[in-house]
């Protein structure tokens, strides 16, 4: 199953591809290092066949989404994790008072 995104949304790189199909009007094959694992892009348009058009630093290339997560999705839960650890930290366990 594919997954869905957005025109303009951030993705982010999880799997690399054994290669990467540029974005070009006649698109070429390159080696799959002109993207970094972990890199986030923008969605540019969606193609067939469960391609996505998505623009990163070194330029426009085709991805399928399987080798695509939701950048924004990532954040919220980095974000919510890290709201749980600081409200974990808050409750302290005081000591039992003698009356």
């Amino acid at each position: 199953m594919s997954k869905e995104f957005a025109v303009g949304d951030r993705v982010r790189v999880v799997t690399m591809p054994p290669y990467v199909k540029t974005a070009d009007p006649m698109p070429m094959l390159r080696p799959p290092n002109v993207i970094q694992l972990g890199e986030e892009g923008t969605i540019l348009a969606r193609r067939p066949g469960g391609y996505w058009s998505i623009h990163f630093s070194g330029g426009k290339f085709l991805l399928d989404s399987q080798y695509l997560e939701s950048a924004d999705a990532t954040a919220n839960n980095a974000e919510a994790l890290e709201a749980e650890v600081i409200e974990s930290s808050h409750t302290e366990t005081l000591p039992p008072t003698i009356e």
